[in-house]
């Protein structure tokens, strides 16, 4: 999969995404990465890419003209248009379910990072399939969202983990948090490890396993649970917990 990053800092990128997993990735030829600098598409000696916003108001806004020759500075000779995503506090929320989605759809992705106050309405009509936000919050640009898009759907592409197992275990993946993780030593200040852990019997493990996230996920974040897919052994199990609990 390749994924070009419109942005106005490309270091932060390197720095980030050049190690760890997703780096040895793309030195294995498993992705792509591809920074391109805004600026570098500026009309001025100063390379600036803002200007104050028509209206009135605080800030100041991206301007649609440097951002567009970036875009076409990808797409120009390609005989597809890249799936293009703006990271932007009013997109739809980054889930577990969305990102395996691109995983599985799309193998050349653009990501648009906004900096400043916003970024003009009419070059995100012009490019623009979709917005992801990764929560109902704000950050100072869209850098730090982009990085966490890219590791999110990177590590479910073929090859760059080790197996499936890797990740279709993690929280989310199944609809539910992870199950409690313990390594050695077996006894840590008086606290043991879960004797099912140590017992060899595998089918019981991964039915305690299979509990405890159940367990966690109620705890937690029981809303999730509206969405996973339980059984009715599960389900009663979870009408159990809100005895439980009191809930």
């Amino acid at each position: 999969m390749r994924f070009d990053i419109l942005t106005l800092f490309p270091e932060m990128f390197e720095a980030v995404l050049g190690g760890s997993i997703i780096g040895r990735a793309a030195a294995n030829g498993l992705i792509e990465l591809n920074f391109v600098q805004i600026r570098d598409f500026a009309f001025n000696k100063h390379r600036r890419v803002d200007h104050y916003p028509y209206g009135g108001g605080q800030g100041m806004i991206m301007q649609a003209e440097p951002i567009f020759l970036a875009y076409e500075s990808v797409v120009n000779g390609l005989d597809h248009k890249p799936f293009t995503v703006y990271m932007s506090p009013q997109g739809k929320t980054l889930r577990q379910g969305m990102a395996k989605r691109i995983a599985k759809k799309y193998e050349h992705i653009v990501i648009l990072c906004g900096h400043y106050e916003g970024v003009d309405q009419r070059v995100l009509d012009e490019i623009i399939d979709a917005e992801i936000s990764l929560g109902d919050f704000v950050l100072t640009g869209g850098e730090i969202a982009a990085m966490a898009l890219v590791d999110c759907v990177a590590r479910l592409l073929p090859g760059v983990l080790k197996s499936e197992e890797a990740f279709s275990e993690e929280s989310h993946y199944g609809g539910l948090l992870e199950f409690p993780q313990y390594t050695r030593p077996e006894i840590w200040r008086g606290k043991r490890v879960p004797e099912i852990l140590l017992s060899g019997h595998h089918k019981n493990i991964e039915a305690w396993k299979r509990e405890q996230a159940i367990r966690t996920t109620f705890k937690k974040r029981r809303g999730m649970l509206r969405r996973a897919n339980l059984t009715d052994a599960e389900k009663q199990l979870v009408e159990k917990l809100k005895k439980e609990l009191q809930v």
